[in-house]
């Protein structure tokens, strides 16, 4: 299984592709930037066009992405919610399923705490993939625990589904 995660935003998108036998590995991860000065529109174009290339490249047979947190700021929540839009379909269009988890959920599988600072999960995620050194910036880090959060829980359910 390989598995494309995705942390979305409208400036800023992180992504990250897992692969998982019998250990998981990194096959890649970055972040697709897009200047605040071009209209939303045009933005989320980008996401598509550029998550779409990823998915090309790749071939992931799966994409987990990150719901929005709607904290006190909700017009960021609701922009964020586009870049998950475009993120969905660009991964639909791919033949992809999806699969979404809340940022709480995502700290909770990766570091056992749910409220857990970005530092911590991606010391974490540096960990469970075994590389040397932790991936960087913190979106691409932040797709890649979306990827793992996702691999942990289909391994759950299969442990579960086992035993029923």
């Amino acid at each position: 299984m390989r598995v494309l995660g995705i942390d979305p935003g409208t400036v800023s998108l992180g992504y990250g592709v897992v692969d998982v036998g019998d250990e998981m590995r990194m096959v890649d991860c970055g972040v697709l930037r897009f200047s605040s000065q071009i209209p939303v529109e045009e933005r989320l174009q980008c996401v598509y066009r550029g998550l779409s290339e990823v998915i090309v490249r790749h071939r992931p047979s799966e994409a987990a992405i990150e719901e929005p947190f709607v904290g006190r700021n909700v017009r960021s929540a609701f922009r964020i919610g586009r870049a998950q839009a475009a993120a969905i379909l660009s991964a639909v269009d791919g033949g992809l399923p999806v699969y979404y988890y809340s940022p709480a959920r995502v700290k909770q599988q990766i570091t056992s705490y749910g409220r857990s600072d970005k530092q911590q999960v991606r010391e974490m995620v540096r960990i469970q993939l075994r590389l040397p050194c932790a991936p960087e910036p913190f979106d691409a880090t932040d797709a890649l625990a979306v990827a793992i959060c996702h691999i942990q829980q289909e391994r759950a359910n299969e442990w579960f589904a086992e035993r029923a």
